[in-house]
């Protein structure tokens, strides 16, 4: 029996707003979301499966420099980039995470890695490395090859405030959470979701988010739900985001547009959680749900378009449309 394709991207989300973005980069924006949805959808559409596909998707992202992750992650308090990344196989309830990567051009390929080549779920710094290079073969990459000029007067600014930004903004008050990710549901019904970020500006302290922690901010389970959350991340993994979404609709019966409503609005708003999730139900139902201004998403439909939104308040669109 085949299963409907289906696939949904996030880029971030948080106060996006329209007077501070330009319609050059708003189109780059858009541009890069549709490029990063279809790639997935490619290895779908290939009979590949649902964790190759979102990790193709999430590292599109990751190569372009308007995402906070990989090549476009933002700066820790030392100057230096501190990735961390997830993966989930709904098959098997499989998973890899690798945190405080800073030499690994795509964490989220080693995540994967160390979900299929590893006996472990997590690998952290400099032993997740250490597997990488020893274990995989992967090339060590500088960390020049992460540093943008953007990146750096965003830190600059954040410095000046004294303060750790839960943002990747150009203006301290602008709340943007950049995380990146990916859901999906391939032919043979397996779900899978993929989470990466470069986590805050001016971080310290080797601090880790919700990205790699399975059921905070990336979960998946066959006939259940794929997700991946991003937002604010210490609250994102105290409410478990990922995983309550997951354990209303598998214990409480729960759709999958009730239950992210209620956990994306429910104790997560309330703490003070601003964010959203992307989720894809075994049915192949997508589903977008948020707090805020804008979440950078798309997703694909029946007829092979990618279809993009930034703002809270407008539809899925056709590029072009």
């Amino acid at each position: 029996m085949s299963h409907p394709l289906s696939i949904a991207i996030h880029g971030g989300a948080g106060t996006i707003v329209r007077s501070l973005m330009t319609p050059e980069l708003e189109k780059a924006y858009r541009q890069a979301l549709a490029q990063s949805v279809l790639a997935g959808h490619a290895v779908l559409v290939a009979g590949g499966n649902a964790v190759d596909a979102t990790v193709a998707a999430v590292t599109v992202m990751e190569d372009s420099p308007l995402f906070n992750a990989g090549k476009g992650s933002v700066l820790t308090y030392d100057e230096t980039v501190e990735m961390d990344a997830c993966v989930m196989d709904g098959q098997d309830l499989g998973a890899g995470a690798v945190t405080l990567i800073r030499h690994i051009k795509n964490p989220i390929q080693l995540a994967r890695d160390v979900m299929q080549k590893s006996p472990h779920a997590m690998l952290a710094g400099e032993g997740a490395e250490t597997f990488a290079f020893k274990e995989c073969a992967y090339e060590y990459t500088e960390q020049d090859y992460f540093f943008t000029d953007r990146r750096y007067k965003e830190l600059r600014a954040m410095k000046k405030t004294g303060g750790v930004a839960l943002s990747e903004a150009r203006y301290p008050d602008e709340k943007k959470h950049g995380t990146v990710g990916a859901v999906a549901l391939d032919q043979y019904g397996n779900l899978a979701a993929a989470t990466s970020t470069g986590g805050l500006t001016n971080k310290r302290w080797g601090r880790v988010g919700d990205t790699p922690i399975v059921g905070g901010g990336n979960y998946a389970r066959n006939g259940n739900v794929a997700v991946s959350a991003t937002g604010m991340g210490e609250l994102l993994m105290r409410c478990t985001v990922a995983g309550d979404i997951a354990g209303r609709m598998q214990y409480g019966n729960a759709s999958i547009e009730q239950a992210c409503r209620d956990v994306v609005h429910g104790d997560f708003l309330t703490l003070g959680g601003e964010g959203g999730v992307i989720a894809i139900d075994a049915n192949g139902r997508v589903n977008f749900e948020l707090n805020c201004a804008g979440m950078y998403r798309a997703t694909v439909d029946a007829d092979g378009n990618a279809r993009v939104a930034i703002f809270a308040d407008e539809e899925l669109q056709v590029l072009g449309a």
